[in-house]
Parts: structure tokens; sequence; C-alpha cells
């Protein structure tokens, strides 16, 4: 009722003939709430004095523990034509099991038969190969019979040079023995010349001692022509042994060079076999591209390029697949100033969407619907949003993780720090003061006995 008057309604009612006013304003009641009063307080200040657990909030996603168990999609490394799904979306497929079949769309692999005829061309450039294997070993044998003939010939024309030679000693020997003879007839001559002139020898014996000179005079001209001629076969030997190493020398020289010539077409042959095996193997292996098949056991979840004879470029996705068998896990960003806070196999509570929580953040003793986990990695380098990614895996020390969540659902996570009084936390929340600066007992007892 409002007082709109300056006349007190209370000063001229009387309103403790009333049951309610007797029962409202009795004075039992302000005994029982200053009890009630004091109780609360009493309870309150119990309460501050209860141990809260410091913890860091944080949405995350759940994911897989390991890279390879992860959503994928599955591309085609090389462009094409899609001509046949085999599987639809939600499919169950094993691994190798056909997706899709695509054609080819380059020219230059249109030919059906093109791996038999790169087959044909391997053979045709093998027998290439040997043959020209086959004129190296041929010719390889006559450079070693030109080699063996060159030195019989060697061995003669050194035996003729020694044989002249030794001619040519002989020549000399007689050479001398005709001078000495010739000096013998010319003694003679003079003595038989003065005892002709003193009347002792006829003329007959003078007669007969000239002509004797003059025969060996003849003898000692022949006996000379004989030494230059055996020293001009000297001559012709050593001229001829020249000859024959220059002539078999050419000779080696262009068979090795046809050697040579021909090694040379043998390895072209050889390398282009090898170039040919290398295609003939891309070949066979592009054929099998044309079978897209499952990298692991899975599910479809989408085909992204559908229909039949669209085309496509080589690494484009294609269809997406779910990895039947994996293991559960969970990302959570947290902030850079609550990095340091986070160590590895800490313990952390998580709330998945979906499933109906009841969740003290300070007391996770007591919250229900949460479920355990522990920190199996922490990212050193920060992600696009700004915060530092940190992976949770199950704790195997809990209760099991629900069957039925989904990788890529929401999860609210809680990573549990340092225990403190409720009053701390309230005069730390109420100062803006980050949590304490908390190290794991592994690492306290770790620094402890490296001291």
């Amino acid at each position: 009722m409002l007082n709109i008057s300056h006349n007190k309604l209370n000063k001229t009612v009387d309103l403790s003939k009333y049951k309610s006013v007797q029962k409202v304003f009795h004075r039992r009641h302000f005994k029982h709430f200053n009890r009630f009063l004091i109780a609360f307080a009493i309870t309150v200040i119990i309460v501050m004095f209860l141990p809260w657990t410091q913890n860091i909030n944080s949405r995350g996603n759940v994911t897989t523990l390991t890279p390879d168990q992860r959503p994928q999609t599955i591309q085609s490394p090389i462009p094409g034509r899609i001509e046949k799904w085999y599987v639809r979306e939600g499919d169950y497929v094993k691994k190798g099991d056909t997706i899709l079949f695509i054609s080819e769309i380059k020219n230059e692999y249109f030919d059906p038969n093109l791996v038999n005829r790169t087959g044909k061309q391997i053979k045709a450039k093998e027998a290439s190969a040997t043959s020209y294997g086959s004129k190296v070993e041929a010719l390889n044998n006559q450079i070693g019979a030109l080699v063996r003939e060159r030195k019989l010939k060697l061995e003669q024309a050194e035996n003729k040079l020694l044989q002249a030679k030794l001619k040519v000693k002989s020549d000399s020997i007689d050479l001398e023995a005709v001078k000495i003879n010739l000096s013998i007839a010319e003694r003679q001559i003079g003595a038989i010349q003065k005892l002709y002139d003193e009347g002792l020898k006829s003329l007959t014996q003078l007669e007969e001692k000239r002509s004797k000179f003059q025969e060996t005079q003849a003898k000692l001209i022949s006996q000379e022509n004989k030494y230059l001629s055996a020293k001009n076969e000297v001559i012709n030997a050593r001229v001829e042994i020249n000859r024959v190493q220059a002539e078999y020398a050419d000779k080696i020289s262009k068979a090795q060079s046809d050697k040579f010539t021909a090694e040379s077409s043998q390895f072209d042959a050889e390398a282009q076999v090898t170039k040919l095996e290398s295609d003939y193997t891309s070949y066979e292996m592009r054929n099998d591209l044309y079978y897209i098949k499952a990298p692991q056991n899975g599910y479809i979840n989408k085909a992204i390029k559908g229909g039949i004879g669209e085309t496509f470029k080589e690494g484009e996705r294609l269809v997406g697949i779910m990895p039947a068998d994996y293991d559960l896990a969970v990302e959570m960003y947290v902030n850079p100033i609550d990095l340091p806070l986070i160590h590895l196999d800490e313990k952390v509570r998580v709330q998945f969407d979906g499933w109906p929580a009841i969740v003290f953040s300070g007391w996770p003793n007591v919250s229900y619907g949460t479920y355990g986990a522990k920190v199996v990695a922490i990212e050193n380098f920060i992600s696009d949003n700004g915060k530092f990614r940190v992976l949770l895996a199950p704790d195997e020390s809990d209760h099991n993780w629900p069957e039925a969540i989904r990788v890529g659902s929401g999860a609210m996570t809680i990573a549990l720090l340092e225990d403190v009084p409720i009053w701390f936390e309230l005069w730390r929340k109420l100062n803006g003061f980050p949590p304490n600066y908390y190290q794991p007992n592994n690492k306290s007892t770790a620094k402890t006995e490296n001291k």
C-alpha cells in the first residue's frame, strides 16, 4: 500500500490483535533467524577452507590418437575420367577393395596395347644390344690375333736384323783379312821387284805376283761391296721392324676404333632397354592406377567427385573414407599463458557433447558424466586460432569412454592443476591472477635426485 498521505495508517490502526501479525513479529522468529545466520556463517567459513582444484577449461574435438586413423580423402595420382562406381556412401570396404574405375584422358596413353608394344620394343633393343656385344667380342678376338701376328712378325724382323748384323760382322772380318792379304801382296811385289831388278827373280815370277796382287785388290773391292750390302741389310731389317710396328699399330687401332664404336652402340642400346623397361613398368603401374582402391578398412563417407564421365586432375580428392579401427583421442586448445601449466601424462577430465554431465570443475571427484584422460602430446608451434594444441588419450585407470562417440564430436576439457583452499581461489579470481605455476610430482622428484 502506497504512502501518498501524511496520515500514518500504522499509527491509527492496531495490528497486534491479528493472529498473522502475532506470528510474524513474535520474538522467537528473530531467535531462529539469528541461529540460522550463525550456522550459515560457520558453514561458509568451513567451506572456504575446503580444497579446490585449480583447472584450465577449454573446448576441444574428438579425434584419433594416430594420424593414419583419422578421416582421409582418396586421390588419384594420375588425371582421368570416372567410368564406374563400385561403392555407395556409407559402405564398409576392406583394404584393397575397388572403389571406382577411371579411364585415361591423355592422348599418349590411349593405345590399349601400349604395354605389349613396349615389351616388343624391349626385346628388339635387347637383341640389338646382344648383337653389338657379339661384334665387340669378335673385334676383341681380331685385336688379339693382330697382336699375336705382330709379335711373330716382329720376332721374324728382329731375327733378320740379327742375321744382318752377324753378316756385317762376318763381312767386316773378311774385309780385314783381304786388307791383310793385300798388304802382304804389296810387300811381296816390292820384294820380287827388287829381286827382279837384281836379276835374282824372273819376269814370270814378277808377273805372277802382280797378278796375285790385282786379284787381292779385286777381292778387297768385292769384300767392301759385301760389307756395305750387309750394312744395308741391317738398315733394311730395322726399317722392316718399324714398318711392321706401324702396319699392325694401324690395324689394331682400326679394330679398337670399331670395337669402341660397337661398345658405344651396345651401351646406347642397353640404355634404351633400361628406359623402355622403366616405361614398361610405369605403364603397368599406370594400368593398375585405373582402379581406385581402399587404402585401409573403413567406411565411405562422401563421394567428392560424383557421376560418370566427370574428369579430374591428378591429386584431386575423389572420395572420403573413415577408418574402421581407430583409437579415440581429444584435441584441446589452451592459451599461451596456460601452456607452461600443461605437462605430459597429466590428468584431464573430459565432458563429451551429447552426454549428460554435472560438472564441478574444482571438485573433479564429485563431477558426474566426465571421463578421464591424460596428456600425450603438446604442440610446439601455435595454431591458426592463436592457441596451442594439446592431444589427450583415454586414461587406462579411469572408466572407458563411451563407444558411441564419433570422431569430430565436440568436447569440454578440464585440465586439473594444483589443490588450493577455496578462499585462495576466490581471492585469485577477484584479483585476476593466473593459476599457481604448477610442476608435476615426477618432475620435482627428478630435480631432487639431480641435486
